[in-house]
Protein backbone atom coordinates (compact mmCIF):
# COMPACT_ATOMS: atom_id res chain seq x y z
CA UNK A 1 0.00 0.00 0.00
CA UNK A 2 0.94 3.61 -0.84
CA UNK A 3 2.17 6.05 1.51
CA UNK A 4 -0.30 9.19 1.72
CA UNK A 5 1.05 11.69 -0.37
CA UNK A 6 1.58 15.29 1.98
CA UNK A 7 -0.68 17.76 0.09
CA UNK A 8 1.41 20.27 -0.98
CA UNK A 9 0.86 24.60 -0.06
CA UNK A 10 0.40 26.61 -3.13
CA UNK A 11 3.61 29.15 -3.14
CA UNK A 12 2.56 31.78 -5.48
CA UNK A 13 2.95 35.06 -4.92
CA UNK A 14 0.34 37.28 -3.23
CA UNK A 15 -0.36 39.91 -5.24
CA UNK A 16 0.52 43.65 -4.03
CA UNK A 17 3.72 42.52 -1.71
CA UNK A 18 7.02 42.33 -3.17
CA UNK A 19 9.27 40.44 -3.12
CA UNK A 20 12.95 41.06 -4.51
CA UNK A 21 15.92 38.54 -5.60
CA UNK A 22 19.08 38.93 -3.80
CA UNK A 23 20.82 40.68 -6.46
CA UNK A 24 17.56 43.09 -6.46
CA UNK A 25 17.19 42.95 -2.74
CA UNK A 26 21.05 44.22 -2.40
CA UNK A 27 20.41 47.32 -5.08
CA UNK A 28 17.34 48.22 -3.16
CA UNK A 29 19.43 48.61 0.12
CA UNK A 30 22.41 50.34 -1.90
CA UNK A 31 19.62 52.61 -2.32
CA UNK A 32 18.12 52.68 1.29
CA UNK A 33 21.83 53.67 2.31
CA UNK A 34 21.85 56.22 0.36
CA UNK A 35 18.95 58.03 1.29
CA UNK A 36 19.34 57.14 4.91
CA UNK A 37 22.67 59.25 4.75
CA UNK A 38 21.06 62.02 2.63
CA UNK A 39 18.64 62.46 5.49
CA UNK A 40 21.71 62.49 8.26
CA UNK A 41 23.74 65.18 6.47
CA UNK A 42 21.15 67.31 6.97
CA UNK A 43 20.71 66.83 10.92
CA UNK A 44 17.39 64.45 10.71
CA UNK A 45 17.53 62.02 13.28
CA UNK A 46 15.91 58.30 13.26
CA UNK A 47 12.90 57.36 15.16
CA UNK A 48 10.85 53.82 14.52
CA UNK A 49 7.13 53.51 15.17
CA UNK A 50 5.21 50.18 15.58
CA UNK A 51 3.98 48.64 12.54
CA UNK A 52 0.06 48.59 13.94
CA UNK A 53 -1.75 51.93 15.73
CA UNK A 54 -4.62 52.09 17.45
CA UNK A 55 -7.74 51.96 15.73
CA UNK A 56 -9.10 55.77 16.59
CA UNK A 57 -5.63 56.61 15.92
CA UNK A 58 -5.92 55.64 12.80
CA UNK A 59 -9.41 57.23 12.03
CA UNK A 60 -9.10 60.32 13.69
CA UNK A 61 -8.49 62.40 10.55
CA UNK A 62 -11.46 60.90 8.52
CA UNK A 63 -12.06 60.12 5.61
CA UNK A 64 -13.87 56.80 3.72
CA UNK A 65 -10.83 56.54 1.06
CA UNK A 66 -8.63 55.93 4.07
CA UNK A 67 -10.43 53.88 5.91
CA UNK A 68 -11.21 51.78 3.38
CA UNK A 69 -7.44 50.79 2.77
CA UNK A 70 -6.63 50.31 6.13
CA UNK A 71 -5.63 46.26 7.36
CA UNK A 72 -6.91 45.56 10.47
CA UNK A 73 -5.43 42.96 12.82
CA UNK A 74 -7.26 39.83 14.25
CA UNK A 75 -6.58 36.58 15.54
CA UNK A 76 -6.69 33.88 12.41
CA UNK A 77 -9.34 31.89 14.19
CA UNK A 78 -11.58 34.75 16.59
CA UNK A 79 -13.14 33.24 19.75
CA UNK A 80 -14.58 35.66 21.14
CA UNK A 81 -14.99 39.23 20.19
CA UNK A 82 -12.05 39.99 22.19
CA UNK A 83 -9.62 38.14 19.11
CA UNK A 84 -11.10 41.42 17.33
CA UNK A 85 -8.41 43.77 17.92
CA UNK A 86 -9.10 47.69 18.06
CA UNK A 87 -5.57 48.52 15.94
CA UNK A 88 -4.77 47.83 12.54
CA UNK A 89 -1.37 48.39 10.44
CA UNK A 90 -0.37 51.72 9.78
CA UNK A 91 -1.36 52.79 5.74
CA UNK A 92 1.17 55.57 6.10
CA UNK A 93 4.28 57.42 8.06
CA UNK A 94 2.47 60.65 8.93
CA UNK A 95 -0.30 59.45 11.65
CA UNK A 96 1.95 57.30 13.65
CA UNK A 97 4.76 60.74 13.58
CA UNK A 98 1.58 62.61 14.76
CA UNK A 99 0.65 60.29 17.66
CA UNK A 100 4.24 60.46 18.77
CA UNK A 101 4.73 63.92 18.86
CA UNK A 102 1.97 64.30 20.64
CA UNK A 103 2.79 61.32 23.05
CA UNK A 104 6.52 62.56 23.95
CA UNK A 105 6.02 65.89 23.40
CA UNK A 106 7.36 66.59 26.51
CA UNK A 107 10.72 64.79 25.77
CA UNK A 108 11.41 66.31 22.03
CA UNK A 109 13.47 68.97 21.43
CA UNK A 110 11.76 71.31 18.70
CA UNK A 111 11.97 72.41 15.67
CA UNK A 112 11.70 68.25 15.86
CA UNK A 113 13.67 66.98 12.95
CA UNK A 114 13.23 63.44 12.10
CA UNK A 115 13.34 60.62 9.18
CA UNK A 116 11.20 57.24 9.13
CA UNK A 117 12.28 54.42 6.81
CA UNK A 118 9.33 51.74 7.19
CA UNK A 119 7.08 49.62 5.90
CA UNK A 120 3.18 50.39 5.10
CA UNK A 121 0.24 48.61 4.27
CA UNK A 122 -2.89 49.63 2.38
CA UNK A 123 -6.06 47.79 1.12
CA UNK A 124 -5.57 49.25 -2.04
CA UNK A 125 -6.18 47.84 -6.12
CA UNK A 126 -2.70 46.44 -6.82
CA UNK A 127 -1.15 47.44 -9.94
CA UNK A 128 1.98 48.07 -11.49
CA UNK A 129 4.32 50.88 -9.18
CA UNK A 130 1.43 50.03 -6.45
CA UNK A 131 1.99 48.12 -3.95
CA UNK A 132 -0.14 46.73 -0.53
CA UNK A 133 3.07 46.21 1.08
CA UNK A 134 5.76 48.93 0.61
CA UNK A 135 8.37 51.12 2.06
CA UNK A 136 8.31 54.71 2.91
CA UNK A 137 11.34 57.19 3.42
CA UNK A 138 9.94 60.40 5.15
CA UNK A 139 11.12 63.35 6.75
CA UNK A 140 9.40 65.96 8.60
CA UNK A 141 10.51 69.32 10.48
CA UNK A 142 7.81 70.00 13.63
CA UNK A 143 7.62 73.29 15.24
CA UNK A 144 5.88 73.97 18.16
CA UNK A 145 3.32 76.62 18.02
CA UNK A 146 5.16 77.95 14.59
CA UNK A 147 8.17 77.20 11.94
CA UNK A 148 9.47 79.76 9.73
CA UNK A 149 9.37 79.27 5.78
CA UNK A 150 13.85 78.60 5.99
CA UNK A 151 12.38 74.99 6.84
CA UNK A 152 10.54 74.91 3.67
CA UNK A 153 13.44 76.15 1.80
CA UNK A 154 15.51 73.80 3.10
CA UNK A 155 13.42 70.44 1.89
CA UNK A 156 14.09 70.81 -1.87
CA UNK A 157 17.70 70.97 -0.81
CA UNK A 158 17.47 67.46 1.07
CA UNK A 159 15.27 66.14 -1.98
CA UNK A 160 18.37 67.25 -4.55
CA UNK A 161 20.85 65.60 -2.14
CA UNK A 162 19.27 62.38 -2.41
CA UNK A 163 18.55 62.10 -6.30
CA UNK A 164 21.87 63.54 -7.04
CA UNK A 165 23.80 60.85 -4.85
CA UNK A 166 20.87 58.30 -6.28
CA UNK A 167 22.35 58.93 -9.68
CA UNK A 168 19.07 58.19 -11.56
CA UNK A 169 18.93 60.50 -13.95
CA UNK A 170 18.44 64.48 -14.29
CA UNK A 171 15.21 65.31 -11.89
CA UNK A 172 13.21 68.49 -11.39
CA UNK A 173 11.56 69.54 -8.11
CA UNK A 174 8.57 71.62 -8.93
CA UNK A 175 7.05 73.76 -6.06
CA UNK A 176 4.25 75.84 -5.34
CA UNK A 177 2.16 77.09 -2.47
CA UNK A 178 -1.50 76.03 -2.22
CA UNK A 179 -2.57 79.10 -0.92
CA UNK A 180 -2.16 80.75 -4.84
CA UNK A 181 -4.78 78.96 -6.33
CA UNK A 182 -7.39 78.83 -3.47
CA UNK A 183 -6.60 82.73 -2.76
CA UNK A 184 -7.78 83.06 -6.45
CA UNK A 185 -10.26 80.91 -6.67
CA UNK A 186 -11.84 82.91 -3.29
CA UNK A 187 -11.30 85.99 -4.80
CA UNK A 188 -13.56 84.76 -7.97
CA UNK A 189 -16.12 83.98 -4.67
CA UNK A 190 -16.40 80.80 -4.50
CA UNK A 191 -16.79 78.81 -1.08
CA UNK A 192 -14.12 76.15 0.38
CA UNK A 193 -15.87 73.24 -0.96
CA UNK A 194 -16.37 74.76 -4.54
CA UNK A 195 -12.61 75.38 -4.32
CA UNK A 196 -11.47 71.92 -3.29
CA UNK A 197 -13.92 70.44 -6.40
CA UNK A 198 -12.14 72.79 -9.03
CA UNK A 199 -9.17 71.99 -7.71
CA UNK A 200 -9.55 68.24 -8.11
CA UNK A 201 -10.93 68.52 -11.37
CA UNK A 202 -7.61 71.32 -12.58
CA UNK A 203 -4.93 68.08 -10.72
CA UNK A 204 -5.97 65.91 -13.70
CA UNK A 205 -4.88 68.87 -16.78
CA UNK A 206 -1.95 66.96 -16.46
CA UNK A 207 -2.92 63.25 -17.35
CA UNK A 208 -6.03 64.37 -19.34
CA UNK A 209 -6.16 68.36 -21.08
CA UNK A 210 -8.08 70.84 -20.23
CA UNK A 211 -10.81 69.78 -21.71
CA UNK A 212 -12.64 68.43 -18.78
CA UNK A 213 -11.75 71.24 -16.27
CA UNK A 214 -12.82 73.44 -19.14
CA UNK A 215 -16.19 71.20 -19.11
CA UNK A 216 -16.83 71.07 -15.32
CA UNK A 217 -16.33 74.89 -15.11
CA UNK A 218 -18.74 75.53 -17.22
CA UNK A 219 -21.05 73.07 -16.07
CA UNK A 220 -21.21 74.92 -12.97
CA UNK A 221 -21.96 78.11 -14.11
CA UNK A 222 -18.28 79.97 -14.66
CA UNK A 223 -18.17 82.58 -17.66
CA UNK A 224 -15.25 82.74 -20.15
CA UNK A 225 -13.03 85.55 -18.30
CA UNK A 226 -13.36 83.03 -14.99
CA UNK A 227 -12.26 79.96 -16.66
CA UNK A 228 -9.41 81.61 -18.47
CA UNK A 229 -7.91 83.28 -15.40
CA UNK A 230 -7.99 80.00 -13.63
CA UNK A 231 -6.79 78.10 -16.63
CA UNK A 232 -3.78 80.39 -17.22
CA UNK A 233 -2.62 80.33 -13.77
CA UNK A 234 -2.64 77.15 -13.07
CA UNK A 235 -0.53 76.39 -16.67
CA UNK A 236 1.63 79.54 -15.89
CA UNK A 237 4.81 78.86 -18.03
CA UNK A 238 8.17 80.02 -17.61
CA UNK A 239 11.02 80.58 -15.69
CA UNK A 240 10.75 80.40 -11.66
CA UNK A 241 11.21 83.99 -11.95
CA UNK A 242 9.23 84.79 -14.34
CA UNK A 243 6.44 83.14 -13.11
CA UNK A 244 6.84 84.77 -9.22
CA UNK A 245 7.02 88.21 -11.48
CA UNK A 246 3.56 87.46 -13.43
CA UNK A 247 2.28 86.51 -9.95
CA UNK A 248 2.84 89.14 -8.07
CA UNK A 249 1.80 91.73 -10.38
CA UNK A 250 -1.47 90.28 -9.72
CA UNK A 251 -2.57 92.91 -7.60
CA UNK A 252 -6.17 93.41 -5.35
CA UNK A 253 -7.08 88.93 -5.29
CA UNK A 254 -6.50 88.96 -1.69
CA UNK A 255 -4.50 88.50 1.42
CA UNK A 256 -4.87 84.47 0.90
CA UNK A 257 -3.16 85.03 -2.83
CA UNK A 258 -0.57 87.46 -1.70
CA UNK A 259 0.49 85.55 1.36
CA UNK A 260 0.99 82.62 -1.14
CA UNK A 261 3.18 84.56 -3.15
CA UNK A 262 5.54 85.81 -0.87
CA UNK A 263 5.89 82.58 0.95
CA UNK A 264 6.44 80.78 -2.52
CA UNK A 265 9.29 83.79 -3.38
CA UNK A 266 10.85 83.55 0.16
CA UNK A 267 11.40 79.72 0.08
CA UNK A 268 12.52 79.74 -3.83
CA UNK A 269 14.79 82.56 -2.71
CA UNK A 270 16.44 80.49 -0.07
CA UNK A 271 16.07 77.32 -1.48
CA UNK A 272 18.65 78.38 -4.62
CA UNK A 273 20.86 79.68 -1.44
CA UNK A 274 21.73 75.99 -0.84
CA UNK A 275 22.96 75.81 -4.03
CA UNK A 276 20.20 73.76 -5.82
CA UNK A 277 20.95 74.26 -9.72
CA UNK A 278 17.94 76.17 -11.25
CA UNK A 279 17.37 73.48 -13.45
CA UNK A 280 16.58 71.00 -10.73
CA UNK A 281 13.76 73.87 -9.17
CA UNK A 282 11.02 74.55 -10.70
CA UNK A 283 7.85 76.74 -9.99
CA UNK A 284 4.90 74.97 -11.02
CA UNK A 285 1.47 76.06 -10.28
CA UNK A 286 -0.23 72.57 -11.99
CA UNK A 287 0.63 70.92 -8.74
CA UNK A 288 -2.22 70.26 -6.89
CA UNK A 289 -2.27 67.56 -4.59
CA UNK A 290 -3.36 66.44 -0.77
CA UNK A 291 -6.15 69.51 -0.94
CA UNK A 292 -7.74 67.84 2.86
CA UNK A 293 -4.06 67.92 4.27
CA UNK A 294 -1.63 70.21 3.31
CA UNK A 295 -2.17 74.10 3.65
CA UNK A 296 1.30 76.09 2.09
CA UNK A 297 4.11 75.21 0.41
CA UNK A 298 4.05 71.79 -1.94
CA UNK A 299 6.51 69.90 -3.42
CA UNK A 300 6.62 67.27 -6.42
CA UNK A 301 9.41 65.53 -8.26
CA UNK A 302 10.07 64.00 -11.03
CA UNK A 303 13.03 62.41 -13.44
CA UNK A 304 12.98 64.40 -16.41
CA UNK A 305 13.95 62.04 -18.82
CA UNK A 306 11.22 59.27 -17.66
CA UNK A 307 7.99 60.91 -17.01
CA UNK A 308 5.98 58.13 -17.65
CA UNK A 309 7.07 57.60 -13.72
CA UNK A 310 5.15 59.94 -12.31
CA UNK A 311 5.99 61.47 -9.03
CA UNK A 312 9.21 60.09 -7.43
CA UNK A 313 8.98 62.59 -4.37
CA UNK A 314 6.30 64.65 -2.81
CA UNK A 315 5.09 66.44 0.52
CA UNK A 316 4.13 70.23 1.36
CA UNK A 317 3.65 71.86 4.52
CA UNK A 318 0.89 71.93 6.99
CA UNK A 319 -0.75 74.19 9.66
CA UNK A 320 -1.29 71.65 12.66
CA UNK A 321 0.29 68.08 12.83
CA UNK A 322 -1.04 66.44 15.85
CA UNK A 323 -4.67 68.59 16.95
CA UNK A 324 -6.55 65.57 16.70
CA UNK A 325 -4.29 64.26 19.60
CA UNK A 326 -3.20 66.85 21.64
CA UNK A 327 -4.00 70.36 22.47
CA UNK A 328 -1.03 72.37 20.70
CA UNK A 329 -0.25 74.00 17.36
CA UNK A 330 2.27 71.90 15.63
CA UNK A 331 3.06 73.15 12.23
CA UNK A 332 5.23 71.24 10.10
CA UNK A 333 6.56 70.40 6.07
CA UNK A 334 8.42 66.95 5.09
CA UNK A 335 8.44 64.38 2.44
CA UNK A 336 7.77 61.43 1.45
CA UNK A 337 9.77 59.02 -1.19
CA UNK A 338 7.53 55.52 -2.30
CA UNK A 339 10.81 53.33 -2.89
CA UNK A 340 8.77 50.82 -3.49
CA UNK A 341 7.05 51.73 -6.27
CA UNK A 342 10.17 54.37 -7.18
CA UNK A 343 12.31 50.99 -7.34
CA UNK A 344 9.93 48.94 -9.07
CA UNK A 345 9.80 51.43 -11.77
CA UNK A 346 13.40 52.30 -12.15
CA UNK A 347 14.10 48.66 -12.42
CA UNK A 348 11.27 48.00 -15.11
CA UNK A 349 12.70 50.78 -16.96
CA UNK A 350 15.99 49.43 -16.87
CA UNK A 351 17.26 52.68 -15.39
CA UNK A 352 19.13 50.35 -12.88
CA UNK A 353 19.62 46.65 -13.68
CA UNK A 354 20.48 44.13 -10.60
CA UNK A 355 23.85 43.38 -10.65
CA UNK A 356 26.28 40.83 -8.20
CA UNK A 357 23.41 38.63 -5.90
CA UNK A 358 26.56 38.52 -3.10
CA UNK A 359 27.47 41.28 -0.93
CA UNK A 360 31.23 40.04 -0.23
CA UNK A 361 33.51 40.68 -3.22
CA UNK A 362 35.35 37.42 -2.55
CA UNK A 363 35.09 33.94 -2.49
CA UNK A 364 37.79 31.43 -1.24
CA UNK A 365 37.15 28.20 -3.03
CA UNK A 366 38.28 24.85 -1.15
CA UNK A 367 39.53 22.30 -3.76
CA UNK A 368 40.40 19.74 -1.14
CA UNK A 369 38.52 19.40 2.23
CA UNK A 370 42.51 19.21 3.76
CA UNK A 371 42.37 22.91 3.12
CA UNK A 372 39.29 24.16 5.34
CA UNK A 373 41.53 25.24 7.87
CA UNK A 374 44.09 27.58 5.37
CA UNK A 375 40.68 28.31 3.92
CA UNK A 376 39.51 29.93 7.18
CA UNK A 377 42.74 31.49 8.13
CA UNK A 378 42.63 33.02 4.41
CA UNK A 379 39.19 34.69 4.60
CA UNK A 380 39.71 35.10 8.35
CA UNK A 381 42.42 37.51 7.36
CA UNK A 382 40.32 39.37 4.51
CA UNK A 383 37.65 40.37 6.66
CA UNK A 384 40.38 41.53 9.56
CA UNK A 385 41.02 43.64 6.58
CA UNK A 386 37.70 45.15 5.97
CA UNK A 387 37.00 43.04 2.75
CA UNK A 388 34.32 40.82 2.91
CA UNK A 389 34.64 37.09 2.31
CA UNK A 390 32.17 34.01 1.80
CA UNK A 391 34.01 30.28 1.99
CA UNK A 392 33.03 27.46 -0.30
CA UNK A 393 32.34 24.45 1.94
CA UNK A 394 30.41 22.36 0.00
CA UNK A 395 32.43 19.38 -1.66
CA UNK A 396 32.35 20.18 -5.62
CA UNK A 397 35.39 20.17 -8.20
CA UNK A 398 37.14 23.40 -8.23
CA UNK A 399 35.55 24.17 -12.03
CA UNK A 400 31.98 24.49 -10.41
CA UNK A 401 33.03 26.35 -7.26
CA UNK A 402 34.50 28.63 -10.04
CA UNK A 403 31.20 28.45 -11.76
CA UNK A 404 29.00 29.29 -8.68
CA UNK A 405 31.72 32.55 -7.72
CA UNK A 406 30.47 33.79 -11.43
CA UNK A 407 26.82 33.07 -11.49
CA UNK A 408 26.57 35.03 -7.92
CA UNK A 409 28.85 37.96 -9.06
CA UNK A 410 32.06 37.03 -6.70
CA UNK A 411 34.83 39.88 -8.06
CA UNK A 412 37.60 37.73 -6.90
CA UNK A 413 37.82 34.18 -6.02
CA UNK A 414 40.76 32.83 -4.21
CA UNK A 415 42.08 29.39 -5.25
CA UNK A 416 44.49 27.92 -2.36
CA UNK A 417 46.68 25.09 -3.73
CA UNK A 418 48.78 22.58 -2.09
CA UNK A 419 51.66 23.39 -4.45
CA UNK A 420 51.34 27.31 -4.32
CA UNK A 421 50.78 27.10 -0.15
CA UNK A 422 54.47 25.15 -0.18
CA UNK A 423 56.05 28.15 -1.12
CA UNK A 424 53.77 30.61 1.23
CA UNK A 425 51.64 31.67 -1.90
CA UNK A 426 47.97 31.74 -2.65
CA UNK A 427 46.37 32.43 -6.12
CA UNK A 428 43.36 33.88 -6.54
CA UNK A 429 41.67 35.03 -10.02
CA UNK A 430 40.37 38.12 -10.56
CA UNK A 431 36.54 36.64 -12.09
CA UNK A 432 35.79 39.79 -14.78
CA UNK A 433 38.51 39.60 -16.73
CA UNK A 434 39.81 35.68 -15.55
CA UNK A 435 43.45 36.17 -14.65
CA UNK A 436 45.07 34.52 -12.21
CA UNK A 437 48.28 35.43 -9.90
CA UNK A 438 50.09 34.31 -7.20
CA UNK A 439 50.81 36.09 -4.26
CA UNK A 440 52.63 35.89 -1.13
CA UNK A 441 49.99 34.99 1.40
CA UNK A 442 50.50 38.13 3.65
CA UNK A 443 50.32 40.21 0.80
CA UNK A 444 46.97 38.86 -0.36
CA UNK A 445 44.93 41.38 1.27
CA UNK A 446 46.40 44.63 -0.59
CA UNK A 447 46.26 42.88 -3.99
CA UNK A 448 42.56 42.22 -3.10
CA UNK A 449 41.87 45.47 -2.21
CA UNK A 450 43.61 46.87 -5.31
CA UNK A 451 40.81 44.59 -7.53
CA UNK A 452 37.34 45.31 -5.29
CA UNK A 453 37.97 48.73 -3.29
Amino acid sequence: MCAKQTERVSVGPISGFPEWTPAERILEQRMLDTIRASFERYGFSPIETPSVERNDVLTAKGGAEAERQIYRLTSLYPQSVEDAREYSLHFDLTVPLARYVAQRYGDLVFPFRRYQIQKVWRGERPQHGRFREFTQCDIDIVGDGELGLMADAEIPAVISEVFSRLDIGNFCIRISNRKILTGYLEHLGYNEVETADILREADKIERQGVGPVREYLEGNGADASKIDGILELVQAEGSSQEILASLKAKTGIGDRYEQGVSELSTVVEFASSFGIPEANLQVDLGIIRGLDYYTGTIYETRLLDHPQLGSICSGGRYDDLASYYVGRTLPGVGISIGLSRLFSQLLRADILQAGAATVAPVLVTTPDESLYRKAIEIASDLRSNDISTEIYFEKARLARQLRYASRKGFKVAVIPLDEDLADGKVRFRDMESGDEQSVLIANLSNEIAKLVK
